[in-house]
């Protein structure tokens, strides 16, 4: 976790001291003399900063902390209720913060007057609402689309927008003084609330998307009022995909908004300000970082985390704002393959661990967490006419032409990357290997990163086309790696890739021939709707495709294990240690 502030003064992340204490201290590095200096030792999983990271705030056991990041000094808070998620505004001065207390998540602010209770629900309303009812947290639609906060300062300190979730969710503009008013918008057409930012110029932008997913509207909220105005609008057959950082204000004013290009030949997610694109149709836009300063500009950078030409790369780049000559831009900033990652600030730019201020490197931080144990080199590949990104990963030390049985690993399952050039995400997988598996991963139609048609082509049939990929592709791999054994292919995942491992041996045991799953789906009208629908479309007047994808009903098997979860004819059990899945996966075919 990198931090920049918006001066550019300062960088402050969090940093282990090694494998034997993996616990995070606090630390902030001074960009003009290029220095670091340990704030506040561990255990810390989160922080969070002002504006210009002059101030942090952070929480122990519920004791709520505030470091000065100037002075390098902290101190304790005293809260009248324990503390979570606490935020400072951005000028340092008053903190916000979350408690439980009672059960009901309610929102409070310390600062000079003391502390005092913002927004909450009374003990009684909380337990007539079934304990459902809570200001400030996110809930669990809001997790499934990637908002994972519930509450944000405005730019002036003066106002926090705070989200209050019931049996829908809905936005409140709280002033300090106790005033309020409400957002508006038609929260019966649209439900979901996926995205706020409220730390540029002008109001609040958030994006609400209707029940199905298909059709999604980006507001601008008026502070005064809670009047909203729609700025853009999103749609999609099959389901509209927010880019992460976006929506967001320029520093120009326009606004730029995530979207997708699909006609005249194009298949690209990009950007776009006020309707004008801004990146090439060549660039697979992941999330949106910040800007930055452009040397020899008024107008500033964008910093976009995205990939071009490999799936399996995450780079990072500057796209220009300004709409000159020459069109959409976008200059990588890394050069070595890889997952890379970026934090900015002012003229500042942190990518992966090495600062920069303009042109000129700064310093780098070091290593910001403790030393992987393996050092996987998985063989990447593309394959079949699909051209699906694959990857094979040997035991240590494996010398060709000894057959090996395949594990294949899914991870949790379609809309998740199994396939990235990223050391860390092969930890885990380096161990099954060098358990005697010949580990194959596979990133199939539903999966990010290619194009967003690939991605959503699953739409109603996901499992047909998810096991269709997994099974071409590793008949195709064979080719490439005449070692792997399908008379012997094991196949595991977790959640919806849980699922789709039993489902492997249920549907196609002609390739795969032995399944662990853990905590997979089982029903998807028990799944939350979010996912259940973006996948699998209505509910209630889809109940063939939901049969279609059900492991009820399933001719009875040994060769699938549940964890965490049960199936009529299907062995499971509570829980299971990685030996106890490797003694299964391994055992006979």
């Amino acid at each position: 976790m990198v931090t920049v502030g918006a001066d550019g003064r300062r960088v402050v992340f969090l940093r282990s001291t090694g494998p034997e204490d993996p616990i995070s201290s606090l630390w902030v590095l001074n960009v003009a003399t290029a220095t670091e200096s340990l704030v506040a030792a561990g255990p810390l999983r989160s922080y969070a900063v002002d504006r210009d990271a002059r101030v942090a705030a952070f929480s122990r056991d519920g004791r709520l902390f505030r470091a000065d990041l100037v002075r390098g000094t902290v101190t304790g808070v005293p809260t009248e209720e324990p503390a979570e998620d606490p935020r400072p505004g951005p000028d340092g001065v008053t903190i916000g913060y979350l408690s439980r207390t009672g059960g009901s998540p309610s929102l409070r602010v310390v600062g000079p007057d003391g502390d005092r209770l913002l927004a909450g629900e009374s003990g009684n309303t909380w337990r007539e609402r079934g304990g459902t009812i809570g200001w400030g947290q996110p809930d669990e639609t809001a997790l499934r689309f990637g908002r994972d906060r519930g509450w944000w300062w405005s730019p002036d300190g003066s106002q926090i927008l705070a989200a209050r979730t019931a049996a829908s969710t809905s936005l409140h503009l709280l002033d300090l003084d106790y005033g309020w008013v409400d957002v508006h918008w038609d929260r019966e057409t649209y439900p979901h609330v996926v995205s706020v930012r409220w730390a540029d110029g002008g109001g609040p932008l958030i994006t609400v998307l209707r029940r199905m997913q298909q059709h999604g509207l980006v507001l601008a909220v008026d502070p005064r009022t809670g009047e909203t105005q729609v700025h853009a609008e999103l749609a999609d057959a099959r389901w509209v995909e927010p880019v992460p950082g976006t929506p967001r204000h320029l520093p120009d004013g326009r606004v730029l908004v995530g979207g997708e290009l699909a006609h005249d030949g194009f298949d690209a997610r990009c950007l776009f300000a006020d309707g004008s694109l801004l990146t090439p149709p060549g660039l697979y836009v992941r999330r949106v970082v910040g800007v930055a300063a452009r040397p020899g500009s008024p107008a500033p950078d964008l910093i976009v985390e995205g990939s071009q030409g490999d799936p399996a790369t995450q780079s990072v780049f500057r796209v220009r704002t300004s709409l000159g000559g020459g069109g959409a831009e976008a200059r990588p900033v890394t050069a070595d393959p890889g997952w890379h990652h970026a934090a900015s600030g002012g003229d500042v730019l942190v990518v992966d661990d090495v600062v920069w201020r303009g042109t000129a490197r700064v310093t780098a931080l070091g290593n910001l967490s403790a030393p992987l144990p393996y050092h996987p080199k998985p063989a990447f590949e593309r394959v079949t006419d699909r051209r699906l990104p694959a990857a094979v990963l040997y035991p240590n030390g494996f010398v060709a032409g000894t057959k090996l049985p395949v594990l294949v690993t899914l991870g949790e399952g379609p809309g998740h990357q199994q396939v990235v050039n990223d050391r860390a995400a092969w930890q885990e997988r380096q161990w099954w290997a060098d358990a005697g598996f010949a580990v194959v991963s596979i990133d199939g139609r539903g999966t990010p990163g290619v194009a967003p048609s690939f991605e959503k082509v699953v739409h109603r049939r996901l499992v047909d086309v998810s096991l269709a990929d997994q099974a071409d592709a590793l008949q195709a791999l064979v080719g490439k790696h005449p070692d792997l054994d399908l008379s012997s292919v094991a196949v595991r995942g977790t959640g919806l890739g849980g699922w789709l491992a039993a489902m492997a041996v249920l549907r196609r045991p002609d390739v795969f021939h032995r399944a662990a799953a853990r905590d997979p789906i089982v029903d998807w009208h028990d799944a939350p709707a979010p996912l259940a629908e973006r996948y699998l479309g209505d509910r209630r007047d889809s109940a063939d495709v939901y049969a279609h994808h059900s492991l009820h009903d399933a001719d009875p098997t040994d060769a699938v294990l549940l964890i965490g979860a049960t199936a009529p004819g299907l062995r499971s059990v509570e829980a299971a240690t990685l030996d106890e899945e490797l003694a299964f996966l391994s055992g006979p075919q």
